[in-house]
């Protein structure tokens, strides 16, 4: 089922033109590089290029912080180099002993922060070269890692958000779980490089013995997987290469899983052969065969995945290329077990449910909003961080991450809810957010991110407040609309899956996106290209006033402006980037 023997012929046929990263991953002696003697450099805080890509798979990026750079090369020094550190957590759940390790090593090595991510996890910024390696060894101390947070890997793998909700829910988590286990890259150099251990002497090192899955080089990009249980979308299913969606019969029961393969929210300004997509359902599978689907999802994109320009791939143009027939058929052949027909389903929305929920055996569940995922204490406001590491200490169930930036204090006991409700309330963790703050995403962006044209995390509180203000007046306050921001193209805050969704093009200026749909399944359209906030402002004032004045019982913003004709539907794959803006619907007019 591996598949291996078609990867190594592939390729020796593609060996004069594959992308520089195979040859990378082909030299690295499975992951290895030179990132030990990079490491052991204190001459400075950078490592080499080559060891920048290969330290991704490791969980982590080199960054720099960019608002310092002017005064660095002034001063002739070099850039303020630290690393980005994503952790591992499928299903994003943690113990509140788990909570507290990183917790201290936000505050100790890192930048005095924690952040949640769209993938039910945290990162760790600013953790300075000479710190990296206690930071991973005090997460090992409490059972984590890092390995496969980033890199050409199956990375953090995502599912429904409360384990606690129902049996299908636990389900979810479990499947989730053991997708991240059995897809885990099997090399020793993790733990020899950051953890000290032994190499493993003796035995042929080969593909087949280290790497039985993923062979010397890997996949060919990033690959991303998520597990959920309708009506909630909250896992944004679309956006991803591989998904499963939980299918129960008229009992209540959980029947199995219809497979979604192809979705992906990247794309490249000014180049149309790059586009978001949604993923398309292959069929469904028995609850026992899930695991053998998802390997065979995962070697078909080893072997069919373009290895000659990493712009293309992903398996969203792997799906475009081959054509989802060929995939159902493939990945039946591999999976050893051919596809039954996909069951219906149905998904009504993405977000959070936020305060307390009663669950079984009398314990409950608290979900806090955490604004764009931050967790940090504000002078004069919420003490977030301080209040969840009090929380941590006396609580004793656990910590669920949502990808939704939130996280849920879950399964708390009876004796517990009262301490931990006094805890909320003194360090003002439930401070109220409007429905539109409560709904919007943020990536981190500038200063650290060396991707961004644009600010995101740092600016899209203020541009909420503006919104508020706006909607207010109309009588929209409380109105559930969704507004995502990205400070490039790669959309890791999903954007284009936002009804109203800003994508940075440069320093204050924005690509304007609508009507993708409120429960995830549709994709949005480009509205106004390049516009400042004032610009922004400006077009979608007339559009919450029609929608005040005009909308029908229960319609979602996104459907409205569809309705309207302010945008077109849009459909998947590369015509993501027909014009159907504004100028063009009046001209039709």
């Amino acid at each position: 089922m591996d598949g291996s023997s078609d990867q190594a012929g592939r390729r020796r046929e593609m060996t004069e033109k594959l992308a520089r990263n195979e040859y990378l991953k082909e030299a690295s002696r499975y992951l290895r590089g030179t990132l030990a003697e990079g490491l052991a450099n204190d001459v400075t805080g950078e490592i080499s290029e080559d060891d920048q890509q290969l330290v991704k798979f490791h969980g982590m990026y080199l960054q720099d912080e960019r608002d310092l750079r002017a005064e660095r090369t002034r001063k002739k020094l070099e850039k303020a180099f630290s690393f980005m550190i994503r952790v591992r957590i499928p299903g994003g759940v943690t113990t509140p002993q788990q909570w507290l390790a990183m917790d201290e090593i936000g505050r100790i090595y890192a930048n005095g922060t924690l952040r949640l991510t769209t993938r039910e996890t945290f990162q760790f910024h600013g953790v300075i070269k000479s710190n990296a390696k206690a930071a991973i060894q005090r997460l090992d101390s409490v059972l984590l890692d890092t390995i496969a947070a980033c890199g050409d890997v199956n990375r953090n793998v995502l599912s429904a958000s409360n384990p606690h909700q129902s049996g299908t829910h636990q389900a979810a988590y479990e499947l989730a779980k053991n997708i991240s286990d059995h897809l885990l890259p099997r090399t020793g150099a993790y733990r020899e490089i950051w953890l000290d251990g032994e190499k493993i002497a003796g035995g042929e090192e080969t593909a087949e013995v280290i790497e039985p899955i993923y062979g010397h080089t890997y996949l060919p990009r990033k690959f991303k997987t998520v597990v959920a249980v309708p009506p909630q979308n909250d896992v944004d299913i679309y956006a991803h290469d591989l998904g499963f969606i939980a299918i129960l019969g008229e009992d209540g029961q959980l029947q199995g899983w219809n497979v979604t393969v192809g979705g992906g929210m990247g794309m490249t300004h000014g180049n149309t052969e790059t586009f978001p997509r949604t993923a398309n359902v292959l069929g469904f599978c028995k609850p026992d065969d899930a695991l053998k689907f998802a390997e065979a999802v995962l070697t078909t994109q080893r072997d069919w995945g373009d290895r000659t320009n990493r712009a293309h791939a992903r398996v969203k143009y792997t799906v475009e290329t081959r054509g989802v027939d060929a995939w159902r058929e493939e990945v039946g052949k591999r999976a050893g077990v051919p596809f039954e027909p996909a069951r219906p389903f149905s998904f009504t929305g993405t977000g959070d449910r936020f305060g307390w929920t009663e669950g079984e055996d009398g314990r409950s569940h608290l979900t806090l909003f955490i604004q764009n995922g931050r967790i940090k204490d504000v002078p004069g406001g919420a003490q977030m961080m301080t209040g969840l590491r009090r929380i941590a200490e006396i609580h004793d169930g656990e910590f669920r991450m949502t990808s939704n930036q939130n996280v849920i204090v879950a399964n708390v006991s009876p004796e517990k809810r009262a301490q931990i409700e006094q805890l909320v309330a003194e360090h003002g963790l439930t401070s109220e957010a409007s429905a539109i703050r409560r709904n919007a995403m943020a990536c981190v962006a500038l200063p650290t991110c060396g991707l961004a044209l644009a600010e995101s995390e740092r600016y899209l509180p203020s541009l909420i407040t503006l919104f508020e203000e706006r909607l207010n007046a109309l009588g929209l306050g409380e109105e559930e609309i969704i507004v995502r921001m990205t400070g490039c193209p790669n959309g890791c805050a999903r954007p284009y899956l936002a009804e109203i969704g800003f994508v940075g093009t440069g320093p204050g200026r924005y690509n304007l996106y609508l009507g993708a749909a409120f429960n995830g399944e549709r994709l949005s359209k480009l509205y106004l290209k390049d516009v400042t906030e004032e610009e922004a402002l400006e077009a979608l004032q007339p559009l919450f006033e029609d929608f005040a004045a005009n909308r029908q019982s229960g319609e979602h913003f996104s459907d409205f402006v569809i309705r309207q004709g302010y945008v077109a539907a849009t459909t998947n794959g590369p015509d993501f980037h027909v014009n159907t803006g504004p100028q063009r619907l009046a001209a039709a007019q």
